[in-house]
């Protein structure tokens, strides 16, 4: 097991007990399985890197987040680190991330969950967030997916409705 962590040990017992017991076809290799090093601030991960997709040949678009961004961030005095994303390119599909914030560690199971349900980035936008929270950095992520896939029309429609409204 690449992995040499009590969580990974326990999801892997798990995997071992449903195919015994109920003749499953889990397989350990597809196991998701992310990191967290309790540093201040923590640093947390799962899934591939940057350079592991272009090892692999997969074309990948990165989203960061800056908690300097993120309003619950600053209130803490917690602004350093940030939220990093890698989706397949031309899509949403979530390969990896990386975050290094005060809670990291909380805040990689939302990610590690999208990763295991196939539910992409731009779906990550829609999901409501307690305000201010540190993991409205991952809505963030979402938002900024999502502003990728505005064509030039609706960004100038957007753009004119916005200066009209202030």
């Amino acid at each position: 097991m690449q992995y040499q962590f009590t969580h990974a040990a326990d999801s892997a017992a798990r995997i071992v007990i449903q195919n015994a017991l109920f003749w499953g076809r889990k397989k350990l290799s597809a196991l998701k399985i992310p990191w967290c090093t309790y540093t201040d601030p923590e640093i947390a991960h799962v899934g591939m890197y940057e350079r592991d997709a272009h090892e692999r040949g997969i074309g990948v678009d990165t989203f960061v987040i800056r908690m300097s961004d993120v309003d619950r961030a600053i209130t803490d005095g917690d602004a350093e680190g940030l939220v990093k994303i890698h989706v397949k390119k031309g899509s949403d599909k979530i390969l990896g991330a990386t975050i290094v914030a005060r809670h990291a560690g909380e805040m990689i199971t939302e990610i590690t969950l999208a990763m295991v349900k196939n539910i992409g980035l731009g779906s990550m936008a829609g999901v409501i967030h307690p305000y201010p929270t540190q993991a409205g950095a991952v809505r963030k992520a979402g938002d900024a997916y999502n502003r990728t896939r505005l064509t030039p029309l609706i960004k100038k429609l957007l753009k004119g409705w916005l200066s009209w409204t202030r």
